[in-house]
């Protein structure tokens, strides 16, 4: 079997990928795959098949693939446009030109590697994003079956303008009531036969640890086991906004807790000053504070944090819901569709985690600071917050997913080798009769062609 699998665009369009890619291989060791990322995260995506599960490799080929971002800010008044110029210019002009050309030359690479019929997978698995837009779009002219995942409440543009043609659409989380297509039309019944609700993708090794391996994961960090430990992410490349805000409130931060900060690829070298309050001693940690790019074990970090202060995308939630965690979410409000603001107000309303929303810790850092003594105080409370979350938690998604391609995949060969024996029938049906013809008698028991 061939499976072509794309995401990219964002971690939080891997790492699910590539869950699902290992237990593909785990139930059809033999399936051909294959990944298609963009260029930005093409080395991530290197390195993840790389190291593999159990530190083997991933018997996977990445690929580069073109693709274009439609960039625009949610929440944005027409105003909006004008104050924040410069980013309108560059951002919402500038790179927009270019996404599109980024979009076409997608389009037209993917239509060359696809064309060839020997080489083309029985199915493709599309991790949402505009990285696998214009995959899409040419298996739809293709006729290649795909599946789509998408992990917010709401779906993304990408994932709106494939759900159409998919053979399923693999729900995150389950979708508002009121979903309207790309042209603001609601979506009807009738189009809903093929969502299924199969929660996130996540790899095993985020899943809930115990007391004694919490307090070792501490220790390997050089935190103080008997101090609450809060470790505050904005992901892989970071936020410049939680960054700037733990800048301003760190010392009153670690009169509560110690802090782990992991400050992301983007933004970690306008970080360095906080590096004064790292102090080491005879390689031991002793100012219960250490700050990361990135941490390649976040399983790991996250497993030994009494709480967490992170962005609310969906998958991070996910992970973090696997690991049963009291978490505090700030969501970035302008991302198109406000889909971390909807993520976080759902785990709000049930309890399941406190929210800050981005423009008012901009505004007031100290509402981080806040949050966390009431949590460091409470831990009756951060129980409560970390067991809603964790019920939240679907620890079978990769399975699930797994399951869906395969069967689908399966399906297109069975109907692929139904079509072939068909085909050959119908020559060899063909042949015998033009053979009866030429060979026929007639009535006089002569052959046809005598007189």
């Amino acid at each position: 079997m061939k499976i072509l699998v794309v995401g990219g665009g964002s971690g939080g369009h891997i790492t699910p990928a590539i869950a699902v890619v290992r237990e593909i291989l785990e139930k059809r060791p033999r399936a051909r795959i294959e990944f298609w990322t963009d260029r930005k995260y093409y080395k991530n995506v290197v390195k993840i098949t790389t190291l593999g599960k159990e530190g083997g490799d991933l018997p996977i080929r990445v690929r580069k693939v073109l693709s274009g971002k439609f960039r625009r800010y949610a929440g944005w008044s027409f105003l909006d446009y004008f104050r924040n110029f410069k980013i309108t210019f560059v951002d919402l002009v500038c790179k927009n030109i270019l996404g599109f050309f980024g979009f076409l030359g997608g389009i037209l690479q993917s239509f060359c590697r696809l064309l060839n019929k020997k080489q083309r997978p029985d199915v493709i698995f599309l991790k949402g994003g505009f990285v696998g837009l214009p995959v899409g779009i040419v298996a739809k002219w293709l006729k290649i079956p795909y599946v789509i995942h998408e992990s917010d409440a709401t779906p993304g543009l990408a994932n709106r303008l494939l759900m159409k043609g998919a053979e399923v659409v693999a729900m995150g989380v389950k979708f508002e009531k009121t979903l309207k297509d790309d042209n603001g039309e609601e979506i009807v019944d009738e189009r809903k036969k093929n969502w299924e609700w199969v929660g996130i993708p996540i790899g095993d090794e985020f899943r809930k640890v115990s007391l004694p391996r919490q307090v070792s994961l501490k220790r390997s960090f050089g935190f103080d086991t008997k101090k609450p430990l809060v470790i505050i992410t904005g992901g892989s490349q970071g936020s410049e906004h939680m960054n700037e805000a733990v800048q301003k409130v760190l010392p009153e931060l670690l009169k509560n807790a110690s802090v782990g900060l992991i400050a992301g690829r983007k933004h970690y070298e306008k970080m360095v000053e906080l590096k004064e309050f790292e102090k080491w001693e005879d390689a031991k940690l002793t100012s219960n504070f250490r700050m990361w790019e990135f941490n390649s074990n976040m399983h790991e970090l996250l497993g030994a944090a009494d709480i967490v202060v992170s962005r609310a995308g969906a998958t991070t939630i996910a992970e973090l819901a696997a690991l049963g965690k009291a978490v505090v979410l700030i969501p970035f409000e302008k991302l198109p569709g406000g889909h971390q603001v909807k993520n976080a107000e759902r785990l709000e309303k049930i309890e399941a985690a406190m929210m800050i929303r981005d423009d008012k810790m901009v505004k007031k850092p100290e509402l981080i600071v806040e949050k966390v003594r009431e949590l460091v105080k409470k831990p009756a409370l951060r129980r409560k917050l970390a067991e809603n979350l964790n019920g939240e938690a679907k620890l079978d998604s990769a399975r699930r997913l797994a399951d869906i391609v395969i069967g689908i995949g399966e399906h297109k060969i069975a109907e692929l080798s139904r079509g072939s024996r068909e085909a050959v029938k119908k020559d060899e049906d063909s042949a015998g009769k033009s053979a009866g013809k030429n060979t026929g008698i007639n009535r006089d028991g002569q052959n046809g062609s005598g007189r």
